[in-house]
């Protein structure tokens, strides 16, 4: 089941898989993390039918037609299994439907492929973030 909605009503959930994979498995620091962000934007979770939050991902505020897409998350256990497709599909949904043309992510390179089966394209050169190779990508809505 897939929820969409304010940090205020998804932050138990989308912070919970959010920790788990980008302070847990990927080492970024927990402050490196949280940011102001996340009050603008609005937050998907995908949910186990037991309730169990296993995928989020964030739809920052549009600028000037273009927004951007982060904090992209899917539990270890269930990639390769459409959950990083559901959000983002849903997030794509949200997009469209507020107006946006574009919607712009950093992808980590080793996600590169992923974003690629969705329709993103790569944007200029590669860079790092919190010591991970990245690579900005996007996509015309």
């Amino acid at each position: 089941m897939l929820r969409v909605g304010s940090w205020a009503a998804l932050q138990p959930a989308a912070g919970a898989v959010r920790t788990a994979v980008f302070v847990q498995e990927q080492g970024i620091p927990a402050d490196l993390e949280w940011d102001d962000e996340d009050e603008v934007s609005v937050h998907v979770v995908l949910f186990t039918p037991h309730e169990t939050p296993v995928a989020t991902a964030r739809l920052l505020p549009s600028q000037d037609g273009i927004s951007l897409i982060g904090r992209v998350a899917v539990l270890k256990a269930l990639r390769g299994q459409q959950a990083g497709i559901a959000v983002m599909q849903a997030l794509l949904q949200e997009a469209r439907g507020r107006g946006d043309r574009c919607v712009k992510l950093h992808a980590q390179q080793s996600a590169h492929g992923f974003y690629t089966k969705l329709g993103f394209v790569v944007e200029g050169e590669p860079f790092e973030e919190v010591g991970i190779p990245h690579v900005t990508m996007a996509l015309s809505l």
